[in-house]
């Protein structure tokens, strides 16, 4: 039974092109169906999370982080009464605009893009994508999806001002988003500070001494495991309390967001869209050991001297790429070229380079630029 607050699908804005109902799955369910069909979303495979592919397998890529959000916003979703379908949507799309290399190419991408005058947005490429980049139907442009997936698209992280985004004024950017698009942004917090703390002790770039002794959730829970499994490998320990870490950020955001909507008096999601600030939220005390944990994965891990040469690399190949197609636009794929027509030509050649896996585009700079750049770019 969906909370009063829930999203219905039965009251849904709808699709831009309207399309009759289907037989056994709902709107948000076809939604859900038709991102995971696209192939912006394969492409999540092969880009990179905080490690590429090319230093280990069992690192998180993007998609395996998306799949790990995903898991974490249903189960959040149905204890709190949710839409779980809408909120399985809208986890598994929050990254498909995300291009290679993570957060090194995103930086590498805005930067070029501001010396045109523009920008880079990784939730703005992503409706770019489900609107009109995808192209498998007939009978419209785009994945065609609902209203309120394309909202949690741009808003579930945060607040575009309507000034300043007028293309935009569609999306309701004056209210919030429904309680399903506002646990996205934590649930997506959740999965990378557990995994990347994962991934970064395997890498052994980041010690348990370090961990314990920064991370005081993680701290917290590590000495009750060393109570209760005191023979066990370290390894093994280090597993049990990142789980009992993980599974204290989903019950306390759970629980604190419950108290927040119970003692705000929203009934409605009109109600929930007016409220003068968003309802999903950690409790003040775990809201602080969350800080606690991104920031040292931002000065330990994601900003460590031992990922820099990768990050360097990947900004060299993204703003050489860059900079070849803006001098030689005519060398773009002929549906790219089409597109100068209607955009810019530094858009359009950021669309592009936003697409490509980290495969694609470390053999095309060396097929266009030559091999200047380490192999475990």
């Amino acid at each position: 039974m969906l909370a009063s607050y829930a999203v219905r699908v039965d009251s849904s804005l709808g699709r831009r092109y309207p399309e009759p109902p289907h037989p056994y799955r709902d709107d948000f369910q076809r939604d859900r169906d038709r991102i995971i069909h696209a192939r912006a979303f394969r492409r999540l495979e092969n880009k990179t999370q905080v490690f590429t592919h090319r230093i280990s397998d069992h690192f998180r890529t993007r998609l395996t982080h998306t799949i790990e959000v995903a898991q974490i916003s249903r189960t959040i979703a149905g204890a709190l009464h949710l839409n779980e379908s809408l909120v399985e949507t809208l986890a598994l799309v929050h990254d498909i605009g995300h291009p290679p290399f993570g957060h090194a190419g995103e930086r590498a991408l805005d930067l070029a893009m501001h010396e045109s005058g523009e920008s880079f947005d990784h939730n703005l490429h992503a409706l770019r994508i489900v609107e009109s980049f995808e192209q498998r139907y007939a009978s419209h442009p785009g994945l065609n999806l609902t209203f309120e997936v394309r909202e949690g698209i741009i808003k579930h992280s945060h607040d575009y001002a309507p000034e300043a985004y007028p293309q935009l004024a569609e999306y309701l950017l004056d209210q919030r988003p429904p309680i399903e698009a506002q646990l996205i942004d934590h649930t997506d917090e959740i999965a990378y500070n557990t995994a990347d703390l994962d991934d970064g002790y395997e890498a052994h770039l980041l010690t348990l001494d370090q961990i314990r002794r920064d991370v005081a959730i993680f701290d917290r829970y590590f000495r009750q495991v060393e109570r209760e499994f005191s023979a066990v490998r370290e390894k093994l320990k280090f597993n049990e309390a990142l789980k009992l870490m993980l599974n204290h950020l989903v019950t306390d955001l759970i629980e604190n967001t419950s108290r927040r909507l119970q003692s705000s008096g929203v009934q409605t999601v009109e109600d929930i869209r007016h409220y003068p600030e968003r309802l999903a939220a950690f409790s003040p005390t775990t809201n602080g050991e969350r800080a606690q944990a991104k920031e040292f994965l931002n000065r330990n891990l994601y900003h460590s001297e031992s990922l820099r040469p990768q990050k360097a690399d990947g900004e060299k190949i993204v703003t050489d790429l860059f900079q070849y197609w803006m001098s030689n636009p005519y060398d773009l794929p002929t549906s790219y070229q089409r597109q100068l027509e209607s955009e810019t030509r530094a858009r359009v050649v950021c669309d592009y380079l936003a697409g490509m896996t980290d495969n694609y585009i470390i053999d095309l700079h060396k097929k266009i630029v030559g091999n200047g750049v380490r192999s475990g770019a």
